[in-house]
């Protein structure tokens, strides 16, 4: 059905440009001829085109189009019959005898455009006259077309400031008058439209209507072009009966297009001088109307003008601006007690959007904006409608664009308030925002009450809510919330070291009720800002004045060895691991023998009863022995003791070739530079000695095990640490030694069982070079080596 009435439209659309096209073409001929009787009879057959009821605003729109063209042709004719000495007061009475009344509104519409253009009456009279006949129009589609045409003809007439139709005092407000009057039956006549027809149709009016509205709108654009509409006359009639008109309607399509029309055609000063007038008609609008958006238009459009120039800025504390948005806004909600939440919000996100612009110094406001927010929003619960909670991050994100800067808005009281309001996404959402942003501007935050007020706002990534399961998120989102806190906590630092413990002391509170699974994530940045601390301290007097309570680094690494035992409820040992080695490396350069022992027997009871899989005890072993060979503060029982049990830890590896690379790296811990004291070169041949045997049982067994003895890398790697040893000055390491070891290698890789291992080729070649280079040294160096036959 709707396929045949677009089709039957089309035919009816058709036959009225035919009917148009050829009423005109005799119109042409007329006109040509100068017959004035038969111009005037055909164009008034050519009008009555117009008078269909068939077509759609949309189709009736092209007619009309094809109209107003040979209406502008006739206008010319016209023009030229004055000129050739027709009366232009007798034309205007002759084309009011026309039949059908459309035909002659359109043509006396005509010829009063060029009657004003004559002088030969006051401007004001003729459009007078003019608006108050088009009343005999009263079916919207055509009322509406013909009151357009009236306006279009009329917009370079009217009687403004400077126009050649000024006529006498007051003719600015004919004009308004003429445009007011014209705007107010077009109204009548836009909405009219709504109430015809069957409820069926509602959807489809709805439609037509929307196509129709900038007809009306225009009355707007041409008032506010009018030259002579001050800030007096907008404010005293103009605005006034307008909004009168826009209230008095009450139809929702109109009312929201109006009022949005008003907005954006009229200037922003005008705006802001009747800031009570305009905000007064938003109550008084249909519930159905969406004022949020009249409102945020206006807001905007207000923040805007106060961005262009800071000269501006006091008139809108002059009119009160900020207070009588938020009044306006509080009417509003009032007067629709069913507005949803999405929209309150939206009326706040916006009145703080422009408070910040504005009032950018005013931090009082933007509280109040937030706390007018939260009383809106008590006794809903958490929101859990997208719309709204994205809007209240709109909402909550507006203080930190303005100020780029998360201090400014923990000075809002009403801030944490309004995030409780949240669902848990997106107060994780939120929270993310507040870490990009700190991250984006590097805040930095210095005191433990600021910290304590951020780690509450973003207590949705700290910790789980309400007993939602961590298990339920998708992994790699809560690896990333989890890698921003850790950003985050790197960035929280204050000079002074009291001030700095605080902050640590704080932030520790708060990871320790994240969960095991949040802990691997939060408690390595703890551990590195409080080392920092620690190497701030380093140096310092221990407690030159007594104070119980003041930060020194045995406080400090006490509370790092609290944090750090809470990974084993992850479990987490080769982290935990990694972090007791580093901290007893700290405490070794800050000469605390007892604190140190503490973290590297720690150490070893995870690798005793922690680690079990051979990969991790292989990096765990290596990195226990690298830690040990840097540590100076150990006495000679406890590095005796620690250095005992890394090489009893090296030999009960299971793979042999990882048992031999371990003792020869124990080999280090027995020959450090820069401390003579800890130079023991028997101890380190014995270390070297055993790593040959290892090596030689490792190929003893692969021998056994696959017929052959495999490859000669770990005797080459053993020659090298003999070389380096060597090379130290370690008495026990001698020319023989080294030399035995070459012949071995050479012999073992001429075996017929050995296995072919480019990269063992190429190392041996590579370490032989270096001996040779060596010994083309010269000097003490090139004495040294010359013995070794290569």
């Amino acid at each position: 059905m709707m396929l045949d009435g677009t089709e039957d439209e089309e035919k009816f659309l058709a036959a009225g440009i035919a009917g148009l096209q050829q009423n005109a073409f005799y119109m042409h001929r007329a006109l040509d001829s100068n017959n004035l009787r038969d111009a005037l009879k055909y164009s008034a057959q050519m009008l009555s085109e117009l008078r269909t009821s068939k077509l759609s605003p949309h189709k009736y729109y092209e007619l009309y189009m094809r109209a107003f063209d040979q209406l502008r042709r006739l206008e010319i004719f016209f023009q030229e019959e004055t000129r050739r000495g027709c009366s232009i007061i007798d034309l205007y009475e002759l084309v009011q005898h026309a039949g059908n009344i459309l035909p002659r509104l359109y043509l006396l519409c005509t010829v009063g455009s060029v009657y004003i253009k004559s002088k030969e009456a006051p401007a004001k009279d003729v459009l007078k006259d003019l608006v108050e006949m088009c009343r005999g129009i009263q079916n919207p589609v055509r009322g509406l077309f013909l009151r357009s045409y009236l306006s279009q003809i009329s917009r370079d007439k009217l009687p403004d400031i400077g126009s050649e139709y000024e006529g006498d005092s007051d003719t600015v407000t004919d004009a308004v008058e003429f445009v007011l009057q014209n705007f107010t039956e077009m109204n009548k006549l836009w909405v009219r439209m709504q109430h015809q027809g069957p409820a069926r149709d509602k959807e489809r009016r709805e439609k037509e209507r929307s196509e129709l509205r900038d007809l009306v709108g225009k009355n707007l654009h041409v008032l506010s072009q009018i030259e002579g509409v001050d800030l007096e006359m907008y404010k005293d009639i103009v605005l006034p009966r307008v909004l009168e008109q826009v209230v008095n309607c009450k139809d929702e399509i109109a009312q929201f297009y109006l009022m949005d029309c008003i907005i954006q055609v009229f200037p922003d000063v005008y705006h802001l001088q009747t800031l009570d007038i305009l905000l007064g008609a938003c109550p008084q609008l249909q519930p159905s109307v969406d004022v949020k958006i009249v409102l945020s238009q206006l807001m905007e459009r207000l923040s805007n003008y106060a961005a262009s120039s800071a000269e501006v800025l006091p008139e809108f504390l002059q009119v009160e601006a900020f207070s009588k948005f938020s009044s306006a806004i509080s009417k509003v909600i009032e007067a629709q007690p069913d507005m949803p939440t999405v929209g309150v919000v939206t009326l706040y996100s916006s009145l703080l959007t422009f408070t910040l612009h504005v009032h950018s110094d005013r931090l009082d406001y933007a509280d109040q904006v937030l706390g007018a927010c939260v009383k809106k929003l008590s006794g809903k619960g958490k929101i859990e409608d997208s719309r709204a909670t994205k809007q209240i991050v709109a909402l909550l994100s507006a203080p930190l664009e303005k100020y780029n800067d998360i201090v400014t808005a923990l000075k809002l009281s009403n801030y944490p308030r309004v995030m409780e309001y949240l669902d848990i996404p997106t107060n994780k959402v939120m929270a993310g925002v507040i870490i990009q942003s700190m991250m984006k501007n590097r805040t930095r935050i210095s005191t433990s009450d600021k910290v304590e007020a951020l780690f509450e706002l973003i207590k949705g990534l700290l910790k789980d809510s309400d007993g939602t399961p961590t298990d339920e998120l998708d992994e790699d989102d809560f690896q990333e919330e989890q890698n921003s806190v850790a950003r985050l906590i790197q960035m929280l630092y204050n000079e002074e070291p009291e001030d700095m413990f605080k902050i640590i002391d704080t932030v520790r509170k708060h990871i320790l009720t994240g969960g095991p699974k949040r802990l691997p994530f939060t408690v390595p940045p703890l551990v590195f800002s409080s080392l920092k601390l620690v190497r701030q301290l380093q140096g310092q007097d221990e407690n030159p004045f007594g104070d119980d309570t003041a930060t020194t680094p045995k406080k400090i690494f006490q509370l790092l060895n609290q944090t750090i035992e809470t990974l084993s409820a992850v479990p987490a040992p080769e982290l935990a691991l990694r972090l007791y080695l580093l901290c007893a490396e700290a405490a070794n350069d800050s000469d605390l023998e007892p604190v140190a022992y503490e973290f590297f027997t720690q150490a070893y009871i995870l690798y005793e009863e922690e680690i079990s899989d051979s990969r991790s005890q292989i990096t765990a072993l290596h990195l226990i022995i690298g830690t040990l060979q840097r540590m100076h503060v150990f006495g000679v029982e406890n590095r005796d003791t620690l250095t005992h049990k890394a090489t009893g830890y090296s030999a009960k590896l299971l793979k042999k070739p990882d048992q031999c690379r371990a003792v020869y790296a124990c080999s280090h811990l027995f020959w450090v530079d820069d401390h003579d004291d800890l130079k023991d070169g028997e101890r380190v041949l014995l270390c070297l000695k055993r790593a040959l045997r290892i090596a030689n049982a490792a190929q003893q067994m692969s021998n056994a095990a696959r017929g052959s003895t495999g490859s000669v890398m770990l005797f080459i790697e053993i020659l090298n640490k003999y070389l380096y040893f060597f090379e130290k000055g370690n008495p026990q390491v001698n020319v023989a030694a080294i030399q035995g070891l070459i012949e071995l290698i050479m012999t073992e890789m001429q075996s017929d069982t050995t296995t072919a291992d480019p990269a063992a080729d190429a190392f041996l070649a590579s370490t032989l070079r270096y001996i040779q280079f060596q010994k083309q040294k010269g000097g003490v160096v090139g004495e040294k080596y010359e013995p070794i036959k290569v």
